[in-house]
Order: C-alpha cells, then sequence, then structure tokens
C-alpha cells in the first residue's frame, strides 16, 4: 500500500508554498525508500513552481537536491542497504534504451526525456512526481547516488546533486585541468561551486561579476582574482586568453564580450537559462578564432557519482544557508534578489512542525 508523505506545494503559480501531504509508493524490488534530511532550494525550483517555465503542474512539490537516509530496500537492490546516507538528484527515471541512456547520459534521454523528480510523469503512481521538499521518497536503485562524505557535511553536499552535477559535468567534458585558464561568470549558487571544482581541477580560476565586492569571496573560494565584467579595461585585458569559460547567468545578456576573452580553439559553456534569449552573438568572434559557443545540462548518474566522490576526496561542499520549510517563501523571496551565499538547504527535522 502507498504511504502518506507530508510535504510544502504550491496549488497554483500565484500562492505560496504551503502543507501538502500525497501519497509515495511502497518500494518495488529495484526501490530504494529514503528519509530525506535535507533538500537544497534551487532556482528551477521557484520558476517551476511559480509557473516561470512552461508545464507546471499542480499541486507543485519541488525539491531536487535530497540527502537523506536509506529506511528500506526492494528484493533486487544491490547497492544501498538500511541505514546507508543516499542522495536523489534532478532525475528519477529514463527510457534505458536510447543512445544516450545507454552511454550513461540519461539527462539527455532521446526517447521520453528524463523523468524529472518533481514535475515529471509518475512512471509507477501515474499522475505526477513530487519532489524533495517533503519528509521521504521512493526511488528505483539506477537513479539513487552514494554520499561518501562526513555526516556533518550533509546538509552542504545536498546542493550538489545540482549545482554540483550542472557545473561538474561541463568542466569534465571539455577536460578542464592543470595549466588552463578558465572563467566562471556569476558567483552564485552555480557558480560558486563551478570556482571550488575547477580549482580542485587544477585550473587557474577567474571569476567575472558585475560585483566587484564579490571579489574577497572569489578568492576564498578558489579563484585567482574577479574581473568586473562592467569595466571595459578590465576585460580587455583578458582578451584571447581563456581557454574556457562557463556561464551561468540564468539572464540575457551579451556573449560577445566573453566569447572574445577565449583563446583559438576556446569554448564557452552556457548552463543557465535564461527567460528571454541571448542577443545573437557576432559570428565573426566566432570563425575567426574557432571558438565554440556551447551548452550543457546535468550530468548523468555515474557521473553524478563521479562528481560526489571527486567532491569527498577534495573536501568540497556548498556554502548554505540553512533554513526551516517555514521560511521557504521568505528564501523565494531573497533568492529572487540574489540575497543568499550561496544556497539555501532546507533542514528537513522542521517538517515536522507543520505537520
Amino acid at each position: 500500500m502507498p504511504s502518506n508523505a507530508n510535504a510544502f506545494a504550491a496549488q497554483s503559480p500565484e500562492s505560496p508554498l504551503a502543507p501538502f501531504s500525497f501519497e509515495r509508493r511502497d518500494p518495488g524490488p529495484r526501490d530504494v525508500a529514503i528519509d530525506i534530511l535535507f533538500c537544497g532550494v534551487c532556482h528551477s525550483d521557484l520558476h517551476t513552481a511559480r509557473g516561470e517555465w512552461e508545464g507546471t503542474l499542480y499541486p507543485c512539490v519541488p525539491g531536487h537536491e535530497i540527502v537523506g537516509r536509506v529506511t528500506a530496500v526492494g528484493s533486487d537492490v544491490t547497492k544501498f542497504q538500511v541505514g546507508d546516507i543516499a542522495g536523489v538528484g534532478c532525475m528519477v527515471d529514463s527510457c534505458g534504451e536510447c543512445p544516450s541512456c545507454r552511454e550513461g547520459e540519461e539527462q539527455y534521454c532521446e526517447t521520453t526525456g528524463f523523468v524529472g523528480t518533481y514535475n515529471g510523469p509518475d512512471p509507477v503512481l501515474g499522475g505526477h512526481t513530487f519532489g524533495g521538499y517533503s519528509d521521504h521518497i521512493v526511488v528505483d536503485e539506477s537513479f539513487v547516488l552514494k554520499v561518501g562524505h562526513q555526516a556533518d557535511d550533509l546538509a552542504a553536499v545536498a546542493p550538489l546533486l545540482c549545482a554540483g552535477i550542472t557545473t561538474y559535468s561541463p568542466l569534465k567534458h571539455w577536460k578542464v585541468g592543470p595549466g588552463q585558464k578558465v572563467g566562471i561568470v556569476g558567483l552564485g549558487g552555480l557558480g560558486h561551486m563551478g570556482v571550488k571544482i575547477a580549482a580542485a581541477m587544477g585550473a587557474d580560476v577567474y571569476v567575472f561579476s558585475t560585483s566587484p565586492n564579490k571579489r574577497d569571496d572569489a578568492k576564498r573560494l578558489g579563484a585567482k582574482d574577479l574581473i568586473v565584467s562592467k569595466d571595459a579595461d578590465a576585460m580587455a585585458e583578458h582578451a584571447g586568453s581563456f581557454d574556457f569559460i562557463l556561464n551561468t547567468v540564468a539572464a540575457s545578456h551579451n556573449l560577445d564580450q566573453f566569447l572574445t576573452l577565449l583563446k583559438r580553439d576556446g569554448t564557452m559553456t552556457l548552463v543557465g537559462v535564461p527567460e528571454e534569449p541571448h542577443p545573437s552573438p557576432s559570428v565573426g568572434n566566432l570563425v575567426f578564432r574557432r571558438r565554440a559557443l556551447a551548452g550543457s545540462l546535468i550530468g548523468g548518474i555515474a557521473e553524478t557519482q563521479e562528481m560526489l566522490d571527486f567532491c569527498a576526496e577534495h573536501g568540497l561542499t556548498a556554502d548554505i544557508e540553512m533554513i526551516d520549510i517555514q521560511d521557504i517563501n521568505t528564501a523565494y523571496e531573497r533568492m529572487v534578489k540574489s540575497d543568499v551565499k550561496y544556497r539555501f538547504v532546507i533542514d528537513m527535522e522542521s517538517l515536522k512542525q507543520a505537520a
């Protein structure tokens, strides 16, 4: 029989998130049941809950940066046992059969698309999936991650399940490493993890920001320096010198100012999706230096596990501000203003007070 779950949900684009209950499936043979300890708050949660992206299904229970404790496993589960600390990221299923899925790139599933941890089609109960702003979750073992960090780091591990893999995947794909000059555009939830991971990979990292007052933070996180993107002279000093630029900004802006900074054969990869399209960059800026403008999503499950292991090995976690679930609507308002360093994480113990 399905089990009752307590959560916070948005009932419409205009409604604040509020207590809500629904049914989770009982673990099947391949399933892992997890009591959620911590859930990160991603900007995607806000966009979806408020209907700013098309296709939100209500009631909407957001949350795809989940860390918790395994409470039950199905008879065919081999990777997890009761008591393990586990993670769940942005997806909980995919077709498993298309070329992308067979190659471990489930995030690019070509048949059905991956099933989102929330707001996706529920493959078992029907309806749609509900995410991590809840007390527990049941997920197929193939989409559950092992968490190797220390117990006192678990809250700060949660954002790695989205912000961490969203930045790790392109840095790994474009072979960022020692001897390379790498730029990170934007110092927010994604950008601060991009700095930490690129620096741990051995690159010389520079942050691009419109805010010069973030320089100390950029250096603390592992950057060599911060370049003020509004300062034309400062930008010109670095023209043609970057091997790779990771652009995390999710607002429409001029891409040419960064493309100009790339070396011949350099690449700028976009991971932020703006509500309005970026102005089209100059083709000449690409053609005359064989520069590339690319995009990247999250990573597949195998790569996400690789990222978690890499971060555990290098002692990397997110910079977080812990909140109670009762403060989620205030956190959303602050997130709109970029008033967080650098990721909110919900202590799901607080959900018991609202149940």
